[in-house]
């Protein structure tokens, strides 16, 4: 498409493949069924009234409809609850399964939006019109017929293979990662038992190498009766890291480090991470800056089209999604599947990282709502309570102070 429309938006390829079915939004589908089932059953009211899972939980024990939910609770957890509310790569993002209060803020989302008559679900078929429209109107603008068939062919292609975009990430970042964070904390309460380690999350401070080593110590030193002598080392030595650790957590990186290349040509860091000669020089900008309040506009890729206003909200992590309040705009480092009831609240979204196949630019997309990503500093020029004016179609976010 680009070599045809050397001025086409890069939003518009992108909403040629849009309305497929992905299994990233197979977690968020479950909260609207529990959702819709609490409402049948006449328990809703139990899961509004209360944020904490365990009160929650307590009460609809007592109740036998209460049981029955459960029940579909417990047949919708795995794996669907295997997701994580940061990216998945890191251990300290918690999945739904480890803090059964972020799905239950989801649900109560739900619930809410039924009892006013609300369709939660997603505008697919609106989507798919649009899809269609547009796709249409290009494919009739190409004079050749060998083009048109490459246009075809191509289209066939990508439709086929777009949803292992999004399937990759439930699969390795969320499932295998949710699992694997949680064996590894499963290991490391051993060693704290054996006093290699002060606390469980002690152990993200050690190389795998390291462990490694802690754990022959702890086996050799059990069979022949003496004390590991990592319980002499590792205590003092994770207490060094903390602190090394702390320094890094003090320091306010800048959104791109280095030299950049003469010309940004990588697509993955294009259409992903938001990282182009253009962005970064955007970004210098608003760096450089000598007041950054005096800052009104920020630039940032197309993500998905259509233009709003409203008040702002910052979330950084799956705690602050909890206080996102109807019709507010989001504004995040990045997104994640597991924040995908917030996308059912707010008008629209900008994000500091991304490009315009992120994730916050497909599900925005897919639920009609504008996007601005790759903003690099919006989450540190914008505050809660802000009004802003997002502009999905051109990129660019006002800032009304």
């Amino acid at each position: 498409m680009q070599k045809l429309f050397p001025s086409i938006p890069l939003q518009r390829v992108t909403q040629m493949i849009a309305g497929v079915d992905v299994l990233m939004y197979r977690s968020d589908d479950e909260l609207k069924k529990l959702a819709k089932k609490a409402v049948q059953l006449g328990i809703d009211q139990i899961l509004t009234s209360r944020t904490e899972w365990t009160d929650a939980e307590a009460e609809l024990k007592k109740n036998p409809k209460g049981k029955e939910w459960l029940a579909a609770l417990e047949e919708a957890r795995y794996p669907w609850f295997h997701v994580s509310t940061g990216t998945g790569w890191s251990h300290s993002d918690k999945s739904w399964n480890d803090d059964l209060n972020i799905p239950l803020s989801g649900i109560a989302t739900y619930i809410s939006q039924l009892r006013q008559g609300l369709d939660i679900e997603r505008p697919v078929e609106k989507v798919r019109a649009e899809r269609d429209r547009i796709t249409a109107e290009y494919r009739d603008l190409i004079t050749s017929d060998e083009d048109r068939k490459t246009f075809d062919d191509l289209l066939g292609t990508a439709k086929t293979v777009f949803p292992y975009v999004e399937n990759h990430l439930f699969y390795v970042e969320h499932w295998f990662h949710t699992v694997f964070w949680k064996k590894m904390r499963e290991v490391a309460a051993i060693m704290k038992d054996h006093g290699m380690i002060e606390d469980v999350e002690d152990v993200w401070y050690m190389r795998r190498d390291e462990i490694k080593q802690g754990l022959w110590d702890m086996v050799t030193a059990w069979a022949t009766g003496v004390k590991p002598r990592g319980t002499a080392v590792w205590p003092k030595e994770i207490a060094w890291r903390k602190g090394v650790m702390q320094k890094f957590q003090e320091w306010s990186p800048p959104p791109a480090i280095g030299t950049a290349p003469e010309v940004i040509k990588e697509p993955f860091t294009i259409v992903l991470w938001g990282v182009t000669n253009s962005s970064i020089s955007d970004w210098s900008e608003v760096q450089d800056a000598t007041d950054p309040d005096s800052i009104t506009a920020l630039k940032g890729f197309a993500g998905s089209p259509g233009i709003v206003e409203g008040k702002a909200r910052v979330c950084r992590n799956a705690d602050d999604i909890r206080l996102l309040q109807e019709g507010e705009i989001l504004v995040a480092p990045t997104t994640s599947p597991s924040w995908a009831p917030a996308f059912a609240k707010i008008k629209a979204a900008v994000t500091d990282v991304g490009g315009v196949m992120s994730h916050a630019a497909i599900v925005c997309r897919e639920y009609g709502l504008p996007a601005v990503v790759g903003t690099g500093l919006g989450t540190k020029i914008i505050k809660t309570g802000m009004m802003l004016r997002v502009d999905g179609s051109t990129g660019l976010v006002t800032i009304d102070r």
